[in-house]
């Protein structure tokens, strides 16, 4: 979600205007590089992989390109809760903004459940792209983060207390609520329900609760998502994704929200110790559920020990970002992800709408195998890239024109 860095509460100049702090350019390169990655899809990496059975080179960057079955955790799974991450880190800043052209709080909440709809509709629009009717999801990434915001707005205004209670009572409860859902039986029908007969990934005992398709989340979507006109009833999502995430989700938010309001009561200094101590408490707490068996970390249904160990590691990434540009000063190397930072929502969309377009324009007008000069195994490679390079010129285009798309 693109939010305009300025301060909460603004500096007045000799005259009693208020003033804007310049952009924090660490969280447009962090936002910048989440959404290269996503963009990044088109390389097509795991294709090219499998052409080059046992190079370890495609066989690690194929990986972390790919979401990992279950538990675990790859670069690819990062780029979510990067993302949810960031829409916290940003809105103190973004009230401010509102607040210092004379915002009402009215006015600002009544914005924020337009944006919160915005994000709904559009990632249920992006997922019927190829639907014969209006596929009714709610597992995407704009989704998920629009169910939450109007009360990660709410928490915007209350006190750093409010936030870390919030905080709590979300994991907690979410938490409890599972643990106190039927886990699954030595008699669940698992295939029909969605998972494959060679399915190794189930846990045993205790965090059996948090296995797929079989959980407190799914029941939720077999109820809730055949209340929507559908092609056909749903019985279940293959990659096990659910609705209920958006509630941990809104813990991930949460801990940006922190984040951003660290950063913002330190500027121009960066609270370096608060991000890492942050960064490895939450890595630490999340793999001790993991490990003890009290609950597994898994990203797909954004488990609260998920949630505790993606956010430290996104506190770690944006305390390294700051640590590169603010601190040591190393900026030149930034300007590539600023242009795809600043305009998060439209590479988004660039990403979900245009990449068949530009791939067959490549097709018909430049010839079937135009990237094939290195052979069939890398032509995706070759063939993502310049698709890359489009979606790059097009933001760029849109940045030297100050066209930034908003929500």
């Amino acid at each position: 979600m693109q939010a305009v860095l300025e301060s909460t509460v603004p500096a007045r100049d000799p005259g009693g205007k208020p003033q804007t702090v310049r952009r924090n350019v660490a969280v447009d390169v962090y936002r910048g590089l989440v959404m290269f990655l996503m963009m990044a899809e088109v390389l097509q990496l795991a294709r090219v992989s499998r052409a080059y059975p046992g190079n370890w080179f495609w066989s690690i960057l194929a990986w972390n390109q790919t979401h990992v079955p279950w538990a675990g955790c790859s670069l690819h799974d990062l780029i979510q809760p990067s993302f949810s991450f960031l829409v916290g880190v940003a809105l103190p800043y973004s009230i401010a903004s509102r607040l210092a052209k004379g915002a009402t709080f009215n006015r600002t909440f009544v914005h924020a459940l337009w944006r919160s709809l915005l994000l709904v509709w559009l990632g249920i629009f992006l997922r019927s792209l190829s639907s014969p009717m209006t596929n009714f999801t709610f597992e995407d990434t704009l989704t998920q983060i629009g169910l939450g915001y109007p009360f990660l707005f709410l928490l915007g205004f209350r006190p750093a207390r409010w936030q870390w209670t919030a905080l709590g009572v979300i994991l907690g409860g979410y938490w409890l609520a599972w643990a106190l859902y039927p886990a699954p039986g030595p008699a669940f029908d698992y295939q029909a329900a969605g998972v494959p007969a060679d399915w190794q990934y189930n846990f045993t005992g205790f965090a059996a609760h948090w296995n797929k398709n079989s959980n407190l989340g799914q029941a939720f979507d077999v109820w809730f998502l055949n209340l929507f006109p559908r092609v056909k009833p749903f019985l279940y999502n293959g990659g096990g994704y659910l609705t209920l995430s958006f509630i941990p989700t809104l813990g991930t938010m949460i801990l940006g929200l922190v984040a951003g309001r660290w950063l913002r009561a330190a500027a121009p200094s960066i609270p370096m110790k608060r991000l890492l101590l942050a960064g490895v408490i939450g890595i630490a707490a999340g793999l001790l559920l993991h490990f003890t068996g009290i609950c597994p970390v898994v990203k797909r249904i954004w488990t609260p020990a998920w949630t505790l160990a993606s956010g430290g590691a996104c506190f770690l990434i944006l305390a390294g970002f700051s640590w590169l540009i603010d601190v040591k000063g190393y900026q030149r190397w930034t300007f590539s992800l600023v242009v795809i930072g600043m305009n998060s929502i439209a590479a988004y969309l660039i990403a979900h709408l245009f990449g068949k377009f530009i791939t067959d324009s490549f097709r018909i007008h430049l010839g079937p195998n135009v990237f094939q000069f290195a052979g069939a195994g890398l032509e995706p490679f070759f063939r993502g890239t310049a698709v890359l390079l489009v979606f790059w010129l097009m933001l760029f285009w849109m940045h030297r024109r100050r066209i930034f798309l908003r929500i």
